[in-house]
């Protein structure tokens, strides 16, 4: 019934050919129309909601305690082996911020604060001296103007700038001290007038909306990062800017390398598969169809945009390409009589009298167009069907996902799946009749063509040795292939699943894509260089580089102080928390900003001598009355670290951690939560790590963990369909099984071979290894289907591997080698993820076209020989 069913499908599309044409480019016309009538927005990892502690801290964070809405970059200037603590290094930094100021543009995106660095704290003690001396009553100790700043330091030699330095970094002073060693990295040995390298930070203004980028600071930086290149041997900004630039050029540079490459490989690839330019044409056409209705599906459906879709309009144009060589190369292998269907066609429109000659002569080729695109179609339509549905299914099960972007990646690539079935079993096949017919009947041009893998062809010659290998060594093909699922699969367990920021910055181009010519020579790009050396030496400003802890519960307690201040203390180098010279982690809260406020303000520290008996410089008496007097003496300082109600009561307090900004999410978040561990299990209240890099952590492992679901879903789903459907078709349940069993071990070997590459396992790969399941699945249905007809139509099994092998075998190897050039050349890209995208998704092709084509067959060997015995 169901081969009845394909024919009277495929002789409908093919009789109407030109109606099915015009009503499908119709509805595309329709669909397309939401890309422009649709409204979606970007999308980011950031924005995704779940449920638990740390997110829930985070947003009473940011509803009591207010967030800082600034923008900070960071320029760092380093002379390795050298000093930058010179008077000209120092004078150097000072006309920078000087050039910037005077250009309006620039200083417009600056702040209150502005630059603040080293030089600022050296000619401010400068120009405080020349007061001094100058003074007859009282110094003036209001803030200097830049301009000042710079006159006093170029009145200094350099040994007197040396003599203040040394006054500045002295940890007795009273001018710089510790408060200057944020501005040094953290190999400084207090006390020392040279350094090898140190930090400036950058205030600006983010006057953008509250959901959009401060685009114009981020301008600025880039700007800001062009006259630090002019005026320094050896400096670098960092910023949200500046990553986002060098993001965006090297990939454009990547994608100025790689698209005439992947172009040439894919059209090549094309050009040898179907030997044929209309074709190829027509080919690519579908493909603009899928991706049109692609386009409109996001748009009608307000899908954002988000860095997991990515993978969508990679696996339908890897459908694509799939779909359309089945349905092509079996339209000519009907054309060229090579099916066993042919004579039984032949016989019902009229046996062997002159209707027979008609279908095999007419149109110019051995089968006419349309009867040789009706055989064609029938006999591969229901394969294609039901790897639609098997495929569009599997895919539409990650809805069950509770983040947004997840289901979202479900609905598009169920509904992108939807169209490759429109454009390549509906629209394609019409199509072609048409195009076929004019072209053979008005301008005289055969378009019987050999299908691709048959004949005497070295594909050919090729492929038969996979007829041979199923034949002879079934047993063994299988075992070898699953022996090797199994390793990958223990592999599996040793991959990275942490998820870290600085991977996704751009790498320098290797020198032979330097040494290309004019436009096709990329950057220069030490963006990724530039982050480990500033994660590795500074305590970082900024997003990603600060996580914070939530204090509840009696925090005006003594002991909640002292829990603080020892897990505080108990911070180790080997921590991802950054440790300041002289071993002080670089944490602020209620013990810091007291101790602070007490070296500076007399009525602070009168009030801490009151209130301390243990001589530590924390209060352990009348600690509410002591935050009072911290409020009334510096409401802004104490307010960041510590929240007092309406009422006057303090409710909760917090540390602001400074955390290595090229660390790994979750080695951030784990450290955090041990420092509040730490100081909730010595102490009378609660403490929850929260912030920046540990909701990335929470995000991230709550996308790998859906997704991981998502994959036993997706095959539970594919399985129980597959059995149903070949139980339907051909009451045998165990080929749903056999069908799927290469997919799982194709996914396998893509996991194994991930580990040894050492490739992370996160939301971005775990999104891309799901092309593995969709292309695997395709392509098992092909074959499988394929198989099972052959097998009712041939009397032996080698006939019947071989033309399973050879005929459907030389479309995969098509499809496989056309999808996997065209996106494995993206290994070569500057871009990380690019990188990634192009070994996962090559990989995930190759893998799941080997196995299709040893491990499948020798499952359906095998399989027939034990029905074969059962029998």
């Amino acid at each position: 019934m169901s081969e009845g069913l394909g024919k009277r499908y495929a002789d409908f599309v093919v009789s109407h050919s030109r109606l099915v044409v015009v009503l499908v480019l119709l509805l595309t016309a329709v669909v397309a129309a939401g890309a422009v009538i649709g409204e979606s927005e970007d999308g980011e990892i950031g924005d995704f909601e779940t449920d638990s502690e740390e997110t829930a801290a985070l947003a009473e964070i940011d509803e009591t305690y207010g967030t800082d809405d600034g923008v900070v970059a960071q320029l760092v200037v380093r002379d390795e082996g050298g000093d930058v603590l010179t008077r000209d290094s120092l004078l150097e930094g000072l006309y920078l911020q000087q050039e910037v100021r005077e250009d309006d543009d620039l200083n417009a995106t600056l702040d209150d604060q502005g630059f603040v660095g080293l030089e600022n704290i050296v000619a401010t003690g400068a120009v405080f001296e020349d007061r001094a001396a100058e003074a007859n009553g009282p110094p003036d100790t209001s803030e200097p103007t830049l301009e000042e700043m710079i006159e006093a330091l170029e009145s200094r030699s350099d040994e007197e700038v040396e003599a203040l330095l040394a006054d500045v970094l002295d940890p007795d002073s009273d001018q710089g001290g510790e408060d200057a060693y944020e501005f040094l990295p953290t190999s400084y040995e207090p006390g020392e007038t040279e350094a090898e390298s140190r930090i400036t930070f950058i205030f600006q203004i983010d006057d953008s909306g509250p959901d959009e980028e401060p685009q114009a600071a981020y301008d600025a930086q880039v700007a800001i990062d062009g006259l630090v290149d002019e005026r320094f041997d050896d400096a670098f900004l960092f910023g949200q800017g500046v990553t986002d630039a060098a993001s965006a050029s090297a990939v454009g540079d990547s994608f100025a390398i790689i698209t005439p490459v992947a172009l040439v490989l894919v059209l090549g690839v094309l050009a040898v598969t179907y030997r044929d330019i209309v074709d190829v044409l027509i080919a690519v056409f579908g493909i603009a169809v899928v991706m049109a209705w692609l386009a409109g599906i996001q748009g009608w459906l307000e899908v954002p945009s988000s860095q997991l879709l990515i993978a969508v309009p990679f696996l339908l144009i890897g459908l694509s390409i799939d779909y359309a060589l089945h349905v092509v190369m079996r339209y000519r292998e009907a054309r060229a009589g090579e099916l066993e269907e042919t004579e039984a066609l032949a016989a019902e429109n009229g046996g062997n009298g002159t209707e027979t000659e008609h279908i095999r002569e007419s149109d110019g080729g051995l089968v006419g167009t349309r009867a040789g695109m009706t055989l064609g179609l029938s006999g591969v339509v229901l394969a294609l069907g039901a790897a639609t549905v098997s495929t569009g299914v599997g895919f539409l099960s990650n809805v069950v996902s509770p983040l947004p972007a997840i289901q979202d990646f479900a609905i598009l690539s169920a509904g992108g799946i939807l169209a490759t079935f429109v454009a390549f079993a509906v629209l394609v096949p019409a199509l072609k009749v048409e195009v076929d017919n004019v072209l053979e009947n008005r301008f005289g041009r055969n378009r019987a063509k050999q299908p691709f893998g048959t004949g005497t062809s070295v594909v050919n010659r090729v492929l038969s040795r996979f007829v041979a290998l199923a034949r002879r060594a079934p047993l063994a093909v299988v075992l070898i292939g699953f022996l090797l699922a199994t390793g990958g699969a223990y592999g599996a367990t040793t991959i990275d699943t942490e998820f870290n920021q600085a991977d996704f910055l751009p790498e320098d181009a290797p020198e032979w894509a330097k040494s290309l010519p004019g436009p096709l020579a990329p950057d220069t790009y030490t963006i990724s260089d530039d982050a480990a050396y500033l994660g590795a030496n500074f305590a970082e400003r900024g997003e990603g580089s600060q996580t914070q802890i939530l204090i509840r519960g009696d925090v005006t307690d003594p002991d909640a102080l002292v829990a603080m201040d020892d897990a505080i203390s108990g911070v180790g180098d080997d921590s991802t928390i950054i440790v300041r010279p002289g071993g002080a982690a670089a944490i602020e809260g209620p013990p810091s900003v007291i101790r602070e406020l007490a070296a500076e303000n007399e009525t602070v520290a009168a009030a801490l001598e009151e209130r301390d008996t243990t001589g530590d410089d924390l209060p352990n008496e009348d600690v509410d009355g002591f935050y009072d007097v911290l409020f009334d003496v510096d409401s802004d300082r104490a307010s960041e670290v510590i929240y007092r109600t309406d009422d006057g009561s303090y409710e909760t307090s917090r540390l602001l951690v400074s955390v290595q900004g090229d660390a790994a999410a979750q080695t951030v978040a784990d450290d955090t939560r041990d420092l509040a561990a730490a100081i909730q299990s010595n102490g009378p209240v609660t403490a929850v790590a929260a912030g920046g890099p540990v909701t990335t952590a929470v995000v991230q492992d709550a996308l790998l963990e859906t997704l991981v679901q998502a994959f036993a879903i997706t095959l539970v789903v594919i399985l129980t369909f597959l059995t149903v459907l070949y139980w339907v078709r051909h009451r045998a349940l165990s080929l749903g099984a056999v069908t799927l069993a290469p997919v799982v071990a194709a996914l396998a070997w893509l996991l194994g071979a991930m580990a040894l590459l050492d490739l992370p396992f996160n939301s971005e790969t775990a999104v891309i290894t799901s092309l593995a399941i969709g292309l695997g699945v395709d392509y098992s249905i092909h074959v499988g289907e394929r198989f099972i007809a052959e097998r009712e139509e041939r009397e032996s099994l080698e006939e019947t591997l071989a033309a399973t092998i050879t005929g459907t075998g030389g479309a995969l190897l098509g499809s496989a080698a056309t999808t996997a050039a065209g996106f494995g050349v993206l290994a070569l890209a500057l871009a990380p993820p690019l990188q990634r995208f192009g070994l996962v998704t090559g990989m995930s092709i190759i893998f799941a076209f080997i196995a299709c084509l040893t491990v499948l067959p020798c499952l359906l060997v095998l399989r027939e020989r034990v029905l074969a015995r059962a029998g």
